[in-house]
């Protein structure tokens, strides 16, 4: 490419894809995901075909391990993966912009916040996850979504408090809280509309990693429990059969790496673009 060329090419406008085409691929996923039981060809529990039966006849993508239809276990076993994330990612999103904010409007509050939350960090995701299902032995996936919430606070409490901060003590935040404007109203209408960008990035941070948990409590059977369908129960018990129906574990695995995925691009496009402007140089 010459140098005049690739002025050109530089002063082109640039083709910037509409944020819908990157949402859509996460909507696409979600809601299949969500209609996947009733849209399932076969019963997720009924033998179609032998054990680790390769794809073909009356099973498209093969047999699992006790020759059920691995697109119908795919089919349902998305569903509570997505909304056991959703509620998480939501949760933890919505508890650690409050905190943030109001640490970062009232210091004291805000030390003792992240004191605790420095102490929390230190507990790894998989020994929380074992230890709050074994102290609450019959709660099944809601013990996992508990333990998902408090383990992924307090990393969304720091990064939150760290984006309220600036916000926090520019101006105009200043003036209303040297106008008598209560706390609330501080929270809801000055700080947390200009974070907007920040919360929708920790939103698909908490999604992904929410998923990972999830999917991490399925894998050790510490959630769900057989024979009900669930990716990451699929992966578990189909990893014998990995040469004899490779589909009753690469599926699953690329539903969960795919939704990880998707979720975090829509996040990533439905964020205001907070980044300078380019200047022409006359």
């Amino acid at each position: 490419m010459t140098i005049v060329s690739a002025m050109k090419a530089a002063r082109s406008p640039r083709i910037k894809s509409s944020p819908l085409l990157r949402v859509l691929p996460a909507l696409l996923l979600v809601a299949l995901a969500l209609i996947g039981p009733w849209i399932a060809p076969h019963a997720v529990d009924e033998p179609v075909a032998v054990p680790f039966a390769g794809p073909g006849g009356e099973a498209r993508l093969g047999g699992d391990q006790l020759g059920r239809d691995v697109l119908s276990r795919l089919l349902a076993g998305g569903r509570e993966l997505v909304l056991s994330a959703l509620l998480i990612a939501v949760v933890v999103t919505a508890l650690a912009a409050v905190l943030g904010v109001i640490g970062a409007l009232r210091p004291l509050v805000g030390r003792i916040v992240e004191r605790v939350a420095d102490v929390l960090i230190l507990l790894p995701a998989v020994l929380g996850i074992m230890l709050v299902s074994l102290s609450w032995p019959g709660g099944g996936r809601l013990a996992i979504i508990v333990a998902a919430t408090a383990l992924g606070l307090p990393y969304a409490v720091r990064l939150a408090a760290g984006a309220a901060a600036p916000v926090a003590a520019s101006g105009y935040v200043e003036a209303a809280a040297a106008g008598g404007e209560r706390l609330w109203v501080l929270v809801v209408r000055e700080v947390l509309p200009n974070m907007r960008a920040t919360l929708l990035a920790l939103f698909g941070l908490r999604f992904v990693e929410a998923v990972y948990v999830v999917a991490t409590a399925g894998f050790l059977q510490v959630g769900p429990q057989p024979p009900a369908a669930d990716w990451a129960l699929m992966i578990r018990e189909n990893s014998s059969g990995l040469l004899l129906n490779p589909w009753a574990v690469v599926a699953p695995s690329l539903a969960v790496g795919l939704l990880a995925l998707c979720v975090n691009l829509a996040a990533s496009a439905l964020a205001p673009q907070t980044g300078r402007k380019a200047v022409t140089v006359l």
